[in-house]
């Protein structure tokens, strides 16, 4: 504990006075010309990768300076559990997320789109593309609507786990594939259902990518289903979300905004710079911004929910675990996250949409 608290107080200080001091003459020129540019390197860089140090080992960061693309990207999925504290382990965020997309806080959401949108519907073969640890997927699959379920990542460690539990299950209609789908001919009219769950922003060319084979491999009566991350590409939020951001941190209280594994709290955020964004997961949120504006083109909307993320996941991130097991304080302070983000989207995009769509008729993929 006395050493980890001594190397948290060496990365503070250092951190400390780079910043503001420049103890290096020679560093003085890229401190104004980088950390006075939000979107190369921000203070937010240095403060993730020391939680990432903290929370995965010097290994993982390590990882990060492979130059192959695909072996950094697989090092952000390829595990089967990870410390971390984001806004998607909260119960309450979870039941505020199925309240906006169906209605009902309780309701499952594979639940909600077999009963609404895939009853009576039979031998229906759907396609996962980064599949991650399947876990939709899975409870899809005890539905007989099914006739083959085929899960594909790049990562193979999650998607063995969900193989062993699929047999332990005898779910026999689903399939686990470990593939690059840059690599991967899709085959034409194959699918009743292409299924996207917080995968689809890791996609590269986003409009050739869904014009070209996911429209292709879908029938002409079948459905893409997606469960995303659509907001601004390598997560380049504008100054205006950052600062509705730090307002809303505000409204914590100090001893619920103190950082998983750290021992310092969180005051404010600057938003991500791209070398860390790029060094981290090339992959991540690479064309994010493409994908409503391509979704569009080529397809019509079924049912279509925004259900926020855009203050919240910066807010909460790194200090979600105190409002897993909740009181009245923390729950009163999720509700005030929730009222306040509730107020800017009725003025914003939502970041995150669950949506289902079915193929224009006559459309030419470009």
């Amino acid at each position: 504990m006395l050493e980890g608290r001594s190397n948290e107080v060496l990365f503070l200080n250092f951190y400390r006075y780079f910043l503001r001091f420049n103890f290096l003459i020679i560093l003085l020129p890229l401190e104004k010309t980088l950390f006075r540019m939000p979107k190369v390197i921000t203070p937010d860089d240095f403060i993730e990768t020391y939680a990432k140090l903290r929370q995965r080992g010097l290994g993982f960061i390590s990882s990060k300076f492979n130059l192959n693309e695909i072996d950094r990207a697989k090092t952000a999925f390829n595990h089967l559990s990870i410390q971390s504290s984001n806004w998607w382990i909260i119960p309450k965020v979870q039941q505020r997320w199925r309240k906006m997309i169906s209605g009902n806080k309780d309701l499952e959401l594979e639940q909600f789109i077999m009963e609404n949108h895939l009853k009576g519907l039979k031998n229906l073969k759907m396609l996962s593309l980064g599949s991650g640890d399947c876990t939709s997927e899975l409870k899809f699959a005890k539905y007989k609507n099914f006739k083959e379920i085929l899960c594909t990542d790049i990562a193979e460690k999650p998607l063995n786990k969900a193989k062993e539990i699929a047999t332990k299950e005898n779910l026999n209609n689903i399939k686990f594939q470990i593939q690059d789908v840059n690599n991967f001919s899709l085959p034409e009219n194959q699918f009743d259902v292409v299924y996207f769950r917080a995968s689809l922003h890791h996609f590269r060319n986003i409009d050739s990518f869904i014009g070209n084979h996911i429209l292709k491999t879908l029938k002409s009566d079948g459905f893409l289903i997606i469960d995303e991350y659509v907001g601004p590409t390598r997560l380049q939020f504008s100054k205006h979300q950052i600062k509705s951001i730090n307002k809303s941190i505000k409204l914590i209280p100090k001893k619920l905004r103190k950082r998983f594994k750290l021992n310092f709290y969180k005051n404010k955020v600057y938003g991500a710079g791209l070398i860390r964004m790029v060094l981290a997961d090339p992959s991540e949120c690479v064309d994010s911004a493409s994908i409503m504006p391509s979704i569009r083109k080529y397809f019509e909307t079924v049912h279509e929910t925004g259900y926020g993320g855009n203050i919240l996941t910066l807010a909460l991130k790194d200090i979600a675990h105190h409002f897993v097991e909740l009181d009245d304080e923390k729950e009163a302070t999720l509700n005030s996250l929730f009222d306040y983000e509730d107020h800017y989207l009725q003025k914003h995009k939502s970041d995150y949409i669950f949506g289902i769509y079915k193929p224009k008729t006559n459309i030419i993929a470009s």
